[in-house]
C-alpha cells in the first residue's frame, strides 16, 4: 500500500497580523470570514489557513476585532480617519498632506495601498516610534488626481505585451499595456497611456496607449510630453475651429448704437515685442476742467463667446492660455485671439471699457465701466515706449502740454519695424503724462503694504528650428509698470464696484492669503546667511521688510535664491467668490478683469458686471465657485509645464556647453547633493553628493551645508562655486554637474 502524499506545508506567512488587520481596516464597513482572507492572500494549504484561523482569534482576543457573526470578523475601529494629498517621494513612499497635522504623514510604500501621486485620499496616522513623528497607511483612494501618464513603451522580445515606464519619479510603478492596446506605437516611442484598471493582485496597473507623441528627445516630442504630462490640449478639436470661423466679427451700426462709440480718443496698445495678440488699450484725454480722462479698453471678447455653445465650453476647459518657450497654446481660435479680439492698430474693435477722471495727483474724480468701441491709433513694443520716457526723463511734467519741447524719437534698435522713426507728439505727451500718474499710483500702492516682486524672467533667444541660441532675462521697466498700474487699476475699481453693492453680488475675485507665519521663519533662516534680516512685528512691517529684502538683493548673485525663496514664501492666489482681498497687491478688492483672451475667469467678470450694469439679479454662488475652482486648477497646470518647458530649454542649452567651466550659486542643499545655479544664464543643476571624491560629506541640516568629514570643507546655501556640465537628460529634464571646487573671487 502505497503511502498517501501530504500537502507540502507552507512555512508561515510573514506579517500576518499586519496583514489581516491592513485588509480588515481597508474595509472597515464589510465582515471577512477565513476563506474570504486566504483567497486575498492568495493561499490555500492547511496550514496557511490554520494560521488564519489562529491570527483572527488572536485579534479578536486583544479587542482590535470583533466577531460579528459566527466566523465573520470585521475591524474595531478606534483609529481617527483623516483625508489628504499625496505627495509622492522616491521608490514608492511618500507623505500626505492634511490640514489636521502641522507637519506631513510619512507613508512607507507597503503602506501607499496603489496610491499615486497628488492623488485625494482616506488615511490613519500613528506615531513612529524613531523621533515620535506621525507616519500612516493609506486606507482608500477617495479621488485619483490623474488617469494621463506620459512615458516611453518597452514591448516585449515576444510582441505579447509592453510596459510603459513613466517619466520623472513621481510614479513609482510601469504600467501595464495588453498588446492589443498599444495603439501604433513602436518599441522605444515616447506615448500618452491612461489607467483604466489596477487588479488588486497586480503589481502594475493596466492601461492603453492613447497617442503616440513620438521619439524621445526630438524638440516637438518633448514639447507634446509635457502638455501631455498635464492634460494641456495641443490644438482645437475641428468643430470648435469651424464653429469660431463662422463668427460674424465685422463691426455693424446696429452694435455702434449699443455701445459707448470712443473711435475719436486717443487710443494706443503697450506690449512686448513678440506679442500676437492686444487685448488691452489705453485712451488718453486731457478734459477742458484740467482733469485726464483715461479708459482702459479691454477685447470684449464675451461679446463673440456666447454661453452654452461649443466654442465657450472648449474654452472654459481649458480656462488660460499656456505659454511655452516656443509657443503659445492659446485659450481661443485664431480668429479670435489674433483677429476680432485682437486691438490692432487703425482697426475698430469691441470692447470692454474702465474710464477713469483722474487729477494730478491721480486721485479719481469719476469713474464708468460699459461696453464700447475704440480704434487703436498706434501700436508700441514695451522698448519704444521706454525710449519715449528716458529720453523725456528731464522734461518739467507741467510742461510736457508744450509739444515742441517732447523728442518723439524712436531709435532703430529698440524699434519694432528695425528703422527709427518718429511718433506723434500727442502720443508721447500721453506716454509721459500716464507714466507720471502710474509711479504716482505705484507709491501709494507700494506705501499701503503692497510687496514688490520684479523676479528676472528667463528669455531664450531661438533659431528657426526652436533651438537655443542664446539666454537673455526680462525686466520690468517703466513702461512695463504703467501698463502694470493701469491694469491693476481697471481689475481693482471694476471688483470694488460690484464687491460693495448690496444686496451682495456673485462675482469671481482673485485673492491672496497672508503668508504663512513658519514659512516666513523658514526664509528669514536662509537670507539670514546672507546677512538680512525681515520684521515681523505686523502685517505691514512683513510687507515693508520683504520689500527691502527684495530692493537689498537686487543685482547681487543671491538675487534670483531669494526672490524664488520669497515667492515661494507667499500664498498662492487663487479664484474664488469668497473675497478676502490680496495681500501682494494690499487691495481689499481685486478681480481679474484684463485679459479675457488668455483668462476664462476675466471673461467670467465681463459677464458678471454686465449683468449688474444691467441691473440683473446676482449670479448662483455655487455654480461660480466650481469655475473658480476649475480656473485656479488650470492656472496651476499650465503654470507647471510653461516650467517644465523652461528646465527643458535650458538643459538643451547646457547641450551645447559641456567642457564649459561656469560659476554659479548654490541655490539648495540636500543630503544627496548641491544644486547650483549658474549666474550667467539662471540654469540650475544638481552636483551629486556620491561625485564629490576628495572627501566623505554629511548634510548639515542646521547649516543648509555639505560639510566634508576630515577637510571641514563646507558647501553652503549662498556659496559660489565653479561648475561643469556632466549630463543633459532632455527626456527626464534633468542636468548634472561635477563640482570643480568653489569660486575664488579676484
Amino acid at each position: 500500500m502505497t503511502k498517501r502524499k501530504k500537502k507540502k506545508s507552507n512555512k508561515g506567512i510573514s506579517n500576518l497580523t499586519n496583514t489581516i488587520l491592513s485588509i480588515l481596516k481597508k474595509d472597515r464597513n464589510k465582515t471577512f470570514n477565513y476563506k474570504q482572507i486566504a483567497a486575498i492572500l492568495d493561499v490555500n494549504d492547511a496550514s496557511s489557513r490554520n494560521q488564519i484561523i489562529k491570527t483572527l482569534h488572536q485579534l479578536k482576543a486583544k479587542q482590535e476585532i470583533e466577531e460579528v457573526d459566527r466566523g465573520k470578523f470585521k475591524a474595531i475601529v478606534n483609529t481617527e480617519y483623516h483625508t489628504g494629498r499625496v505627495d509622492m517621494a522616491s521608490r514608492g513612499s511618500g507623505y500626505i498632506i492634511c490640514d489636521d497635522f502641522e507637519d506631513d504623514t510619512y507613508i512607507a510604500s507597503n503602506n501607499m495601498n496603489r496610491a499615486l501621486h497628488g492623488d485625494e485620499v482616506e488615511f490613519y496616522a500613528y506615531k513612529r516610534r524613531k523621533r515620535g513623528k506621525l507616519e500612516g497607511e493609506v486606507t482608500s483612494i477617495i479621488k485619483r488626481a490623474k488617469s494621463e501618464y506620459v512615458g516611453v513603451i518597452q514591448i516585449s522580445e515576444k510582441k505579447n505585451f509592453a510596459f510603459v515606464v513613466p517619466d520623472g519619479n513621481k510614479m513609482y510603478k510601469d504600467i501595464f499595456v495588453p498588446i492589443n492596446k498599444i495603439s501604433k506605437a513602436e518599441d522605444g516611442d515616447k506615448v500618452l497611456v491612461s489607467l483604466e484598471e489596477w487588479p488588486e493582485k497586480a503589481d502594475s496597473p493596466n492601461g492603453r496607449v492613447l497617442k503616440v507623441l513620438g521619439k524621445p528627445g526630438e524638440h516637438n516630442t518633448e514639447i507634446h510630453a509635457i502638455l501631455a504630462e498635464y492634460g494641456l490640449p495641443l490644438e482645437f478639436p475641428h468643430d470648435v475651429e469651424e464653429f469660431a470661423n463662422k463668427i460674424d466679427t465685422s463691426i455693424t451700426k446696429e452694435e455702434i448704437a449699443k455701445r459707448r462709440d470712443m473711435r475719436k480718443d486717443l487710443t494706443f496698445t503697450i506690449d512686448p515685442k513678440d506679442a500676437k495678440d492686444f487685448d488691452d488699450a489705453l485712451s488718453f484725454k486731457v478734459l477742458d476742467n484740467g482733469l485726464y480722462e483715461i479708459g482702459i479698453h479691454i477685447a470684449d471678447v464675451s461679446h463673440y463667446l456666447q454661453e452654452d455653445t461649443i466654442l465657450d465650453d472648449e474654452a472654459y476647459e481649458r480656462a488660460t492660455s499656456v505659454y511655452l518657450v516656443d509657443r503659445v497654446v492659446p485659450m481661443l481660435p485664431e480668429i479670435l485671439s489674433n483677429g476680432a479680439c485682437s486691438l490692432r492698430p487703425h482697426e475698430e474693435k469691441y470692447t470692454f471699457s474702465a474710464v477713469f477722471k483722474m487729477n494730478e495727483k491721480a486721485e479719481i474724480k469719476d469713474q464708468w465701466f460699459g461696453r464700447t468701441v475704440t480704434y487703436s491709433d498706434a501700436r508700441f513694443a514695451y522698448e519704444e515706449a521706454q525710449a519715449i520716457i528716458e529720453r523725456n526723463v528731464a522734461l518739467n511734467p507741467a510742461e510736457t502740454s508744450q509739444l515742441n519741447k517732447i523728442d518723439t524719437t524712436i531709435p532703430k534698435e529698440v524699434s519694432l519695424t528695425g528703422k527709427e522713426y518718429k511718433t506723434s507728439p500727442e502720443i508721447a505727451q500721453a506716454t509721459l503724462k500716464l507714466d507720471e500718474l502710474a509711479k504716482i499710483m505705484r507709491r501709494k500702492r507700494m506705501s499701503s503694504g503692497a510687496i514688490s516682486f520684479d523676479k528676472v524672467e528667463v528669455k531664450f533667444n531661438l533659431d528657426e528650428e526652436a533651438n537655443p541660441v542664446g539666454v537673455y532675462f526680462k525686466t520690468s521697466k517703466d513702461a512695463n509698470k504703467l501698463i502694470e498700474e493701469f491694469m491693476l487699476l481697471a481689475n481693482k475699481k471694476v471688483s470694488e464696484f460690484v464687491g460693495k453693492q448690496n444686496p451682495k453680488k456673485t462675482f469671481v475675485y482673485r485673492v491672496h492669503d497672508e503668508p504663512d507665519e513658519s514659512k516666513l521663519a523658514s526664509l528669514q533662516n536662509v537670507v539670514g546667511r546672507f546677512g538680512y534680516k525681515l520684521n515681523f512685528k505686523d502685517r505691514k512691517s512683513v510687507a515693508s521688510s520683504l520689500n527691502n529684502l527684495l530692493k537689498e538683493v537686487n543685482g547681487k548673485k543671491e538675487q534670483n535664491l531669494v526672490d524664488t525663496l520669497t515667492i515661494r514664501t507667499m500664498s498662492k492666489a487663487e479664484y474664488t467668490t469668497q473675497n478676502i482681498g490680496h495681500y501682494g497687491l494690499a487691495f481689499d478688492y481685486y478681480s481679474h478683469f484684463t485679459s479675457p483672451i488668455r483668462r476664462y475667469p476675466d471673461v467670467m467678470a465681463h459677464r458678471l458686471l454686465q449683468t449688474y450694469l444691467d441691473g440683473g439679479k446676482s449670479a448662483n454662488e455655487d455654480v461660480y465657485e466650481d469655475k473658480c475652482n476649475h480656473s485656479s486648477r488650470m492656472e496651476y497646470l499650465a503654470t507647471k509645464a510653461e516650467r517644465d518647458s523652461i528646465k527643458y530649454m535650458q538643459i538643451r542649452f547646457m547641450e551645447d556647453h559641456k567642457n564649459e567651466d561656469f560659476v554659479g550659486v548654490i541655490s539648495g542643499v540636500t543630503d544627496w547633493g548641491i544644486y547650483v545655479e549658474i549666474i550667467q544664464n539662471k540654469c540650475e543643476g544638481m552636483v551629486s553628493v556620491r561625485d564629490m571624491k576628495d572627501d566623505h560629506y554629511a548634510f548639515d541640516e542646521d547649516h543648509y551645508a555639505l560639510v566634508g568629514k576630515n577637510s571641514k570643507i563646507m558647501y553652503q546655501l549662498g556659496d559660489e562655486v565653479v561648475v561643469r556640465v556632466k549630463n543633459t537628460d532632455l527626456v527626464k529634464k534633468h542636468l548634472d554637474f561635477t563640482l570643480i571646487g568653489k569660486h575664488q573671487q579676484d
